[in-house]
């Protein structure tokens, strides 16, 4: 091979001799290698830049990751307030940082993939044209002198050789041109590659120089104090993640160390604990699914207050099952199960055959629905009470036979999921039941509604009503001399005591089945979330109003006037639950009238909830009968004696003639 000079020798292009031919197909190689590296370095240095433009993009969602966890609402994400503010300094960091990497992505595009795409572009595709276009000027030559050699020797044509001497000479100086623009291309390559090659990497090293000065800043000098902070705080978590792990252990290890006594079924050493108010834990329940057949089902029963409840497994809150006041429950024999028992309201219409797991358990359901059905609950003391009573309920844990005649009434297995109440007569006298489908829930009482569970009086309302001169209001119906006029009207006063259970808005008050959801939701509400304690208070029914009195202060906590309680009921299981849905108006929207709007009160009663229906009834027909002296007198006069006390005074229509029921206008049952 020739010898390979560092430059072509431009003296020679005329001349265009074998040997610069040859010289030049080195050069010639060297660029095309040139060119084919040149690619591969651009796409690796853009891959570099792409990794760079990615690292932003990146950095920025990581940083705006990092604010979202403030805005999950995780179930038990309480106590996170130091990891909240911990997360939030570091998506700050985090976003500083995201401007660095955008600004070296941007230093990377500018002075390393730029650089060399330049000299591609520029240098490598020129020295591409020149090479084309010096091929074409070397053919063109090489055909004219091809011409020109032919010329005959004789009978020669000077025009014709004229020309041909005049194209010859054409096409050599045009060669001649291009030859030396590409030998002087060729001979800048060797060093521009030079250049190209070491500047995309200066420039790639000063971005990423920068770089990291700006980020030791931002990171020695501002975070130092906070990331030692961070640090000491995850130890010390770990240190408490180490100490629970350990103790879950020791926990562990001695729950599975017990006798295997614990794990069989009716193996119970403990003795039967006969005095319980309250009871929890699974049960199978007998469910008919035909004329004969019968099917068992597994589910969760406690018991809350005089109700018993049924949770199934995966439900969020358990429903009410069956009301266990006045309640029977005994021992029954099943055909093919042991330890059933059968509880019976005391109408006898609705009544389930449960199974327990163990003899200690069977015993103790049945001493404990029996201590609820006897209202022990109800007292200061229950267990005493259930004690000093000897509460062992040995005929209800002697077995019966399943085939035995009960009360009429056959078993309700609807009962055993919760809401599968039965329909029952209703404590409002005015209201009845419309035949048809029953509405659904979302139509009664909107999802998500906020339920109240107590009645809280506001200070300045407590002070205004003791104040000297005020009247406190008498929950026994006696009357005084300077009582005021509108108690003097008054021609019913009846006191009941009750327990506020909660309050809610709802969409309709002509319909009892939203007293009935607006319960059951109520119920549910408590048993959620725990809530079992109540307030004692008085609710007074008159024929103007009814009031929810404290009775240790006698202050009304809240009072409404008869004409806005637009539909009242008792519940259609459990007689001891009542409520009222009130009316009102609601003008935020700007309307002169105001839109109606509804609210439904639960209580819960010591009496038959029917009783204060029957009142709340009662003290409407009184209302709509003052319009009518002669009807007033008349009702006055059918008005039966029950239980609780009234207040009848005649109304001062001022016929003083008529005495004939003057006798009956006060009495006291």
């Amino acid at each position: 091979m020739p010898a390979v000079h560092n430059k072509l020798h431009l003296d020679e292009a005329l001349q265009d001799s074998p040997q610069s031919r040859s010289l030049l197909s080195v050069f010639e190689e060297d660029s095309g290698m040139l060119t084919d590296y040149t690619n591969q370095l651009l796409q690796t240095m853009q891959r570099v830049f792409g990794a760079q433009s990615e690292m932003g993009l990146a950095t920025e969602q990581l940083s705006r990751q990092l604010l979202d966890y403030e805005k999950k609402n995780f179930a038990l994400g309480k106590g996170d307030e130091e990891v909240i503010s911990t997360l939030q300094n570091f998506a700050k960091t985090v976003g500083e940082l995201n401007s660095l990497h955008c600004e070296l992505a941007n230093q990377m595009a500018d002075s390393m993939v730029f650089p060399l795409i330049r000299f591609r572009e520029r240098d490598l595709t020129e020295i591409s044209t020149l090479k084309e276009i010096f091929g074409i000027a070397t053919d063109e030559h090489e055909a004219a002198m091809v011409k020109y050699s032919r010329l005959p020797k004789k009978k020669e044509n000077e025009k014709l050789k004229a020309d041909l001497v005049k194209e010859v000479a054409y096409t050599r100086r045009k060669q001649h041109q291009a030859s030396l623009q590409y030998y002087c291309s060729l001979n800048a390559l060797q060093y521009r590659k030079r250049v190209a090659m070491l500047e995309p990497m200066l420039g790639y090293s000063q971005a990423q120089v920068g770089f990291f000065k700006r980020g030791i800043e931002l990171v020695s000098k501002k975070m130092e104090t906070f990331l030692a902070s961070v640090s000491l705080m995850t130890r010390s978590i770990q240190t408490q993640l180490d100490v629970e792990a350990e103790a879950m252990r020791m926990t562990q290890r001695e729950l599975l160390s017990v006798e295997d006594i614990v794990y069989t079924p009716d193996k119970d050493t403990e003795t039967v604990n006969r005095t319980l108010i309250q009871k929890s834990g699974y049960l199978n329940i007998r469910n008919k699914t035909g004329l004969v057949s019968t099917a068992w089902d597994r589910l969760y029963f406690f018991t809350q207050g005089g109700n018993l409840m049924c949770q199934p497994r995966g439900a969020v809150a358990g429903g009410m099952v069956l009301d266990l006041d006045n309640s029977s429950v005994m021992a029954v024999e099943c055909e093919d199960r042991r330890y059933c028992f059968q509880i019976t309201s005391p109408s006898g219409k609705t009544s389930m055959i449960l199974q327990a797991e163990s003899k200690r358990e069977y015993e103790e359901w049945i001493c404990t629905v029996n201590n609820i059905s006897r209202q022990i609950y109800l007292t200061d003391n229950p267990e005493a009470v259930a004690i000093r009573l000897n509460q062992t309920a040995i005929q209800a844990v002697t077995p019966i036979t399943s085939f035995e005649k009960r009360q009429d009434g056959s078993p309700n297995t609807d009962r055993a999921v919760p809401g599968g109440a039965q329909s029952g007569s209703s404590g409002s006298s005015d209201a009845t039941q419309k035949p048809g489908s029953p509405p659904e829930p979302e139509d009664l009482i909107a999802p998500g509604t906020p339920i109240q569970f107590d009645i809280m009086l506001p200070a300045s309302e407590f002070q205004d009503q003791n104040r000297s001169g005020g009247r406190r209001t008498n929950p026994f119906g006696e009357t005084d001399d300077d009582c005021s006029s509108e108690s003097d009207d008054s021609l019913l006063q009846q006191v009941f005591v009750v327990r506020f259970l909660g309050s809610m808005a709802v969409r309709c008050g002509n319909n009892q089945e939203v007293i009935y959801e607006a319960t059951r939701q109520v119920l549910a509400a408590r048993a959620i979330h725990n809530i079992f304690k109540t307030t004692e208070s008085h609710l007074m029914v008159t024929s103007t109003s009814l009031s929810l009195i404290d009775p240790q202060t006698q202050v009304t906590r809240i009072s409404f006037q008869l004409g806005e309680v637009c539909q009242f009921a008792a519940h259609q299981e459990n007689g001891r639950l009542m409520g009222f849905v009130v009316e009102g108006r609601d003008w935020s929207d700007g309307d002169e009238e105001g839109e109606p709007s509804y609210s439904a009160f639960v209580f819960e009663s010591n009496t038959e909830g029917e009783k204060i229906c029957y009142t709340i009834s009662l003290a409407k027909d009184i209302t709509e009968a003052k319009k009518d002296p002669e009807a007033l007198a008349q009702l006055m006069k059918s008005m039966p004696i029950t239980g609780g006390k009234f207040l009848r005074l005649d109304p001062e229509t001022g016929d003083s003639t008529d005495t004939a029921g003057q006798e009956d206008l006060e009495s006291e049952a």
